[in-house]
């Protein structure tokens, strides 16, 4: 195959405007500043109060287009600005066929200055998805394909958060969704507002013995605190409790799975094998999440083959993005045999298909996987006005 190397990288935001927030109206004492952020009391942690996406066109010599996407809810302009004046300049005239050697490359750059997560590797995550956006398009193979093949059709889907103001709203929601063939469900314990015991009390109550029900503990406790949660709930049959402590608290992770209980997931918020390969080889989780907007395609697939060997289930998190990051997860984890259930981010996937084609369908508890090249989806005709060059 003759090289056709990169001769453009462009980078946009790309607005999300919704009438509530993520997770739902703001809480009492929760205010929006000057610059459009607030803070959840129940995680003290910042949100915009309108969701951004941060995204990527990759361009090649012979006019191949190649699509990819991060993270955009903070400083997007940070993430955005690493890409333009540091990582595109040794892209562009590389072969996006070398996709791989590109990425370690990139990450080797910044290694010796301890950029080895954060707003840097999030960069390097959306440069990543769009070449091998292009290295499937120019083979005529989809993602999955090129990871060793696809194993699955379909990856059944959870429903991620219940956006309204009443537990009583919460539980309508989740049963309406029951309707719709959905049989797993996530409620968020930083907007439980009668606290997590009594949300998955009622929830169980409304739903029956079958629904699964997870809750996301948003980083919020203590170990003892999560062992002690852990023990209350377990009445009420959690499918698994994700991310309870800290998460630089390894050894509290650790100590959490060992004495909850229960199962116990998390991972989102780490970019790369050797941060998972820390949790998984202190026996710290369960079930791991790794989250594509975060890691790329490369370094969600070692991640995710890590976790194979060690007998970790997989469950992909996917939350605020456009889209693009989604499809990229989808053929990912269709790749790993070991994917067992996949993110449903329904507040933010049903407001804004801003994409083409059909690689992004959730109906009846499941996505299907489609086997178009590439990753599967470009931005809309809607979604490019969106897009603001940066």
């Amino acid at each position: 195959m003759n090289p056709d190397p990169v001769a453009a990288i462009e980078v946009y935001v790309v607005t999300l405007v919704q009438e509530k927030p993520y997770l739902g109206s703001l809480r009492p004492g929760e205010t929006v500043n000057e610059n459009g952020y607030f803070v959840r009391h129940g995680n003290q942690t910042v949100y915009p109060r309108t969701n951004r996406s941060l995204v990527v066109r990759i361009l090649t010599h012979d006019g191949v287009e190649g699509w990819g996407e991060t993270y955009g809810l903070v400083a997007p302009k940070a993430t955005a600005e690493i890409i333009n004046d540091l990582l595109a300049g040794f892209v562009i005239g590389r072969d996006p066929i070398d996709r791989e050697s590109v990425h370690d490359e990139l990450y080797n750059l910044m290694r010796v200055r301890g950029h080895t997560g954060g707003f840097y590797v999030d960069a390097l995550a959306a440069i990543d998805i769009a070449l091998w956006d292009i290295a499937g398009k120019r083979t005529g193979r989809s993602v999955a394909g090129l990871l060793g093949g696809q194993q699955r059709e379909s990856i059944p889907a959870y429903v991620s958060g219940l956006p309204e103001d009443t537990l009583t709203q919460r539980c309508e929601l989740a049963l309406s969704w029951r309707e719709r063939g959905f049989d797993a469900v996530k409620f968020a314990s930083p907007v439980a507002d009668q606290g997590p015991v009594q949300e998955i009390q009622s929830l169980r109550q409304e739903l029956g013995e079958e629904m699964r029900i997870a809750c996301d503990l948003h980083w919020a406790y203590s170990p003892d605190e999560a062992i002690e949660l852990a023990k209350a709930m377990a009445p009420f049959s959690p499918w698994f409790l994700e991310a309870p402590v800290a998460t630089e608290d390894i050894e509290g992770l650790r100590r959490v799975v060992e004495q909850s209980g229960q199962r116990i997931a998390a991972g989102e918020e780490w970019r790369t094998v050797y941060e998972a390969g820390h949790r998984i080889d202190r026996g710290a989780i369960h079930i791991i999440q790794p989250e594509m907007g975060h890691t790329g395609i490369t370094q969600f697939m070692r991640i995710g083959r890590y976790a194979e060997a060690h007998g970790i289930q997989i469950i992909p998190h996917a939350t605020i993005g456009s889209g693009i990051f989604l499809a990229a997860s989808l053929q990912a984890s269709a790749a790993l045999a070991s994917t067992a259930s996949h993110e449903f981010q329904h507040s933010i996937f049903e407001p804004f298909r801003y994409f083409t084609g059909d690689a992004l369908i959730c109906e009846n508890g499941a996505y299907t996987v489609c086997g178009v090249p590439g990753i599967g989806v470009e931005p809309s005709t809607e979604m490019r006005k969106c897009m603001q060059a940066v």
